[in-house]
């Protein structure tokens, strides 16, 4: 697990410090409280899926899918360690986002690769491809006629309402109205313990796909944008590995 530290004037991640997991509910929580009382911060403790130090660590899991790509995922990290865009992870928020969208792209499709090649009764249905028409439809609706909760939208239209009221010094206002959609989540079966700005500051680094808690960031969908134009996953990660802030990763992308 990992202490998440954000001020809540801004949702911007400044401190990410190991806890350890075995820590209860109990101890969560007070320590989350001690630190954003004492020092007037947003906080969290969130679960971590693996730590990207040499060799890797990664939560045991009998999802072996979920166990490949996050694997993947770490060792992506080790590589970019050695590299300028690993080096300048701490140097910008956007450098810790352009890091982590990096390594969740490479590590999906090694993952799924991994899993095509060496496990294939383990791969998942291969999904229909969705008209260009029906990919942005709205909410869908179940068969009873409601719509069904799309939980990146809303996490979206979240994040983009709380930087909203952030961006106008209503702190108060956005710390109430993300409690408030935390409700609905959770009222909606996602058994979110505590939605606020350290919440967004780690989540919303992971941007490789678009919408959900990224927001209207847009280092996240630069970042996309290279890998489409990439002839290949080594071209992708070949080129990224140069980048050193956010404006050489959009050097990268416009067009010559």
């Amino acid at each position: 697990m990992a202490l998440i530290v954000s001020p809540r004037q801004v949702i911007q991640q400044v401190a990410d410090i190991s806890v350890m997991p075995d820590l209860p509910l109990a101890g969560i929580t007070r320590l989350e409280d001690a630190v954003a009382d004492g020092l007037d911060v947003s906080s969290i403790i969130v679960p971590v899926g693996g730590v990207g130090v040499y060799p890797t660590m990664v939560m045991r899991s009998a999802n072996l899918n979920w166990l490949v790509e996050t694997i993947a995922h770490e060792w992506i990290h080790n590589y970019l360690t050695l590299r300028p865009v690993g080096a300048f992870y701490y140097s910008a928020p956007e450098m810790r986002t352009i890091n982590e969208t990096t390594a969740n792209i490479a590590g999906a499709e090694i993952g799924k690769a991994v899993i095509r090649r060496f496990y294939p009764e383990y791969a998942p249905a291969p999904s229909l491809p969705v008209p260009f028409e029906d990919q942005f439809p709205g909410k869908p609706l179940e068969e009873t006629g409601s719509p069904v909760f799309d939980y990146r939208a809303e996490m979206h239209e979240t994040r983009i309402t709380a930087d909203a009221l952030l961006a106008e010094g209503k702190v108060e206002e956005a710390e109430a109205y993300m409690e408030a959609r935390r409700q609905v989540f959770w009222d909606n079966g996602y058994r979110i313990r505590k939605l606020n700005q350290a919440y967004f500051a780690f989540y919303g680094s992971y941007a490789d796909q678009p919408g959900g808690a990224a927001g209207i960031d847009p280092v996240g969908a630069a970042v996309r944008i290279l890998r489409a134009q990439s002839l290949s996953l080594s071209d992708f990660l070949d080129r990224m590995a140069w980048v050193t802030s956010f404006e050489s990763l959009q050097g990268l992308t416009e067009p010559n």
